[in-house]
């Protein structure tokens, strides 16, 4: 398989080279230079696959060339180590639950896969020591902190925005150490984001640096979460299939899903669950896509007002409104619904939802009120307690820590404070 970029001046390259890379030389998003049609075989054959025979299938396109087959199923296997259940909330609402792993979150299955990738990659060049750069919103960071922690020859520096992730997240991402370097940045996420992609255009860190990023915008990172939709579809009981409402701020995680829908996915619709940061809810209205500087919510890992993936999914419907609107719709969920819906769900069906999950399914709830007789999907992509603020304050109930988190709450905090300035990253960088 080969990899284009998006801007369509640097020239193309393998699944290992763009995984190095992160980024094309051009600014541009690696992409996919044909999209795989899934066989009619593997699709009929799902419900009695096991995870890693479904993992290895679909990826198994995407890396063709770069890694063989029988470390690309080993890499699914201890990827996929965790349980992703599909539990049902109401007669029309399941929750796809992807905080089973290590961090808590979905972009476990992403990190640990692409750190794997990464391992194996060093392995064959020992000379270059890999320095993985990576911006995140809340869950990204600790996901790759755990992902990538004692990983041979890799070296990771995370930026995460001051004061704007919980104590948990901060947790995760900051008291490993070792090979681990957390960059506490006066500003938000979208200021951590442009530093990183300017690191990444700047010729003397790439002239003494083997940079990479572990970002949604890395196609090992991206690609793989297309795996759980099909999870998810494994355990669908239904004849229709789902509705799929994903929680989305830098739209890495609902583009993989509409790139497994190319490929073959049986899905209905996509719902792209938006908090006050709106700006795909409005393209999708209006027809014009205007970044905007973020704003800060309690769902905080969807706080992104310039979603890099975004461009990734025009580029799969051939940049045609009709199309992506056809498929796609989005929602703009308020602080207050959030909060309402945590409390109202809990109530009601004795299920506990963290902020994200609930933007989803208040996002899904009001598709469903206009489209009678479907059934959906909630893609729940962090668990409650790294949210505590939130849930306890809605719920009035107080979240018990699971083993994962109270091995790290009393662990020492280890960051780096520096102003969003990006030569500060930069000398950092250097220094390592």
């Amino acid at each position: 398989m080969k990899y284009y970029s998006l801007n369509k001046i640097s020239p193309a390259v393998d699944f290992r080279e763009a995984t190095i890379l992160g980024q094309a030389p051009d600014k541009g998003l690696y992409f996919p230079a044909n999209i795989p049609a899934l066989s009619t075989e593997f699709l009929s054959a799902l419900k009695s696959m096991s995870a890693a025979e479904i993992g290895f299938n679909v990826m198994k396109p995407y890396v063709e060339g770069s890694i063989p087959d029988e470390v690309l199923y080993d890499i699914i296997s201890n990827t996929l180590n965790f349980d992703i259940p599909l539990v049902k909330v109401t007669e029309n609402i399941y929750s796809l639950e992807l905080f089973h792993g290590p961090t808590l979150a979905f972009k476990d299955v992403g990190a640990r896969f692409m750190s794997r990738c990464l391992g194996y990659f060093s392995r064959e060049n020992k000379k270059n020591k890999i320095t993985v750069l990576v911006a995140t919103s809340g869950d990204t960071g600790g996901a790759v902190a755990d992902g990538f922690f004692e990983v041979e020859g890799v070296e990771v520096v995370i930026l995460y925005p001051s004061g704007k992730v919980s104590p948990v997240q901060e947790q995760q991402l900051t008291t490993y150490g070792g090979n681990i370097h957390a960059l506490e940045v006066k500003g938000d996420f979208d200021a951590c984001q442009r530093m990183v992609k300017e690191a990444f255009t700047d010729p003397e860190l790439s002239s003494r640096l083997f940079l990479t990023s572990a970002n949604s915008i890395n196609v090992a990172r991206w690609l793989p979460q297309q795996i759980y939709y099909f999870l998810a579809l494994k355990q669908w009981s239904h004849t229709q299939p789902p509705v799929f409402s994903v929680p989305s701020g830098n739209f890495g995680n609902i583009c993989a899903g509409i790139l497994a829908w190319k490929s073959g996915l049986q899905a209905t619709h996509f719902i792209a669950a938006c908090n006050a940061n709106d700006v795909v809810p409005v393209y999708l209205q209006s027809g014009h896509y205007q970044p905007v500087k973020a704003r800060a919510t309690i769902s905080n890992a969807m706080d992104v007002g310039d979603p890099s993936n975004f461009v990734r999914i025009m580029q799969i419907f051939g940049q045609s409104f009709p199309l992506i609107s056809e498929l796609l719709s989005s929602y703009s969920i308020s602080d207050a619904e959030t909060m309402e819906t945590i409390a109202r769900v809990y109530r009601e069906y004795t299920y506990l939802l963290d902020p994200h999950g609930a933007v989803g399914f208040i996002s899904l709830e009001k598709y469903l009120g206009s489209h009678p007789g479907r059934k959906g999907v909630v893609l729940e992509t962090a668990h409650p307690v790294k949210f505590p603020d939130s849930v306890e304050k809605a719920t009035g109930t107080t979240i018990k820590y699971p083993l994962q988190v109270e091995k790290i709450m009393g662990l020492e905090k280890r960051s780096t404070v520096v102003p969003s300035e990006y030569q500060s990253v930069k000398d950092f960088l250097l220094a390592l």
